[in-house]
């Protein structure tokens, strides 16, 4: 069955851009909930248990009719909040190396262009859901954004960058604030984590 992963910093220490309230809300609460919603919905079938979340997403065709919304909701949940907490660290890791910067060059333009694109996603996502960076099966990365818990692995790609704009990521600190709270979060991507799933 599936369990909560531990954040791999302390509640408050992507402060002051992500408060420490937040954070305690978002992880042991709403992350947890998807966890306890999907498990019990998978409780009666054994052979569904034993696979992993990602395998799930990717596997939808195997996963009953009647818990099928159910599961991509709740699996979709704890993917993309496992690679939020894991795209995150304290005082971020700056700028990507220079192999990343310059696919993203060759890709977006340059940095700047990307994270405007990817900040674009973000704000204009109506509603709830995720702006991403993902790899797609020819190799090629894109920018778009998501409805709710949906997630790219569910699409046959590779999430590498995820971010949260649903307002319980944000709204304690930053309100009816989102692209403050985009820009916030700038602050503490890691890079070096997004290079590593790309690779």
């Amino acid at each position: 069955m599936h369990t909560l992963p531990a954040l791999p910093f302390a509640h408050d220490a992507l402060e002051p851009f992500i408060d420490k309230a937040t954070m305690e809300i978002h992880h042991d609460k709403h992350h947890q909930a998807y966890i306890t919603n999907l498990n019990n919905l998978l409780q009666p079938y054994t052979e569904l248990q034993e696979m992993s979340v990602e395998d799930l997403l990717t596997n939808m065709e195997m996963v009953p009719q009647e818990i099928k919304q159910g599961v991509m909701n709740n699996a979709g949940g704890h993917a993309n909040h496992t690679l939020f907490w894991e795209i995150m660290t304290p005082g971020g890791s700056k700028q990507p190396s220079d192999e990343l910067m310059g696919i993203l060059d060759n890709t977006f333009g340059s940095l700047d262009e990307f994270q405007a694109k990817f900040t674009e996603a973000a704000t204009k996502r109506f509603g709830s859901g995720w702006a991403w960076l993902a790899k797609k099966a020819d190799g090629t990365l894109e920018v778009y954004s998501t409805a709710n818990q949906d997630s790219p692995i569910a699409e046959g790609k590779t999430p590498l960058l995820g971010l949260d704009v649903w307002e319980h990521a944000y709204y304690l600190k930053y309100q009816n604030r989102r692209p403050e709270y985009i820009e916030a979060w700038w602050n503490l991507v890691n890079w070096d984590e997004v290079e590593k799933r790309l690779s």
